[in-house]
């Protein structure tokens, strides 16, 4: 993943970047170019935003939302999840052009470019900025990993594959098997 260290980047900053297909993200100043998404990752993430549209937003309880999208978590963090769920009662947070504030859910499909920066500078990201659930997904091992807010931190509720239903708080009796986000 290509990184810009140079400058303390801001979100005034990214809002001057030009539209040219590239994706950018800012954790704690720094500008991130992750790589465009392979195949498997787009499949993934296209499976998860259709089946929590389906059982979140289809049913009014809230909005989904798949990248790209800004995700403004402080001025100094903006990043692109694969996938954003917020809830009605979060609405707020949803600016006509991005979201600001911490969404209810978040899901990145890591892929070899990418996962050690989810599961490090996002996951830390997500954390302060009071992300309720964050789903890191792996195409490749077809697995799920639950992280749930427990007081101001992240507790794994497991990685779960195959027939496993995800535990979740955000979006509960979700009836879709862990092997079905990578049909």
């Amino acid at each position: 993943m290509n990184t810009a260290t140079n400058i303390r980047w801001t979100t005034a900053d990214l809002k001057l970047f030009p539209d040219d297909g590239n994706r950018y993200e800012i954790i704690d100043g720094v500008l991130y170019m992750p790589p465009a998404p392979n195949i498997a990752h787009q499949s993934a993430s296209n499976l998860f935003a259709f089946y929590l549209t389906m059982h979140v937003q289809m049913t009014g309880q809230g909005w989904v939302f798949s990248a790209p999208i800004d995700v403004e978590l402080a001025p100094n963090v903006v990043v692109q999840p694969d996938v954003v769920v917020v809830l009605a009662a979060n609405q707020g947070i949803i600016a006509p052009e991005r979201i600001i504030g911490a969404p209810d859910l978040v899901v990145e499909i890591a892929s070899p470019g990418t996962a050690t920066y989810d599961r490090s500078k996002k996951l830390a990201a997500y954390e302060r900025a009071g992300v309720h659930e964050y789903w890191i997904a792996d195409p490749i091992a077809r697995t799920v990993e639950v992280l749930l807010r427990d007081g101001d931190s992240y507790a794994s509720k497991g990685v779960f594959a195959g027939k496993a239903t995800l535990p979740s708080r955000v979006a509960p009796g979700l009836p879709v098997q862990a092997r079905q986000f990578f049909a």
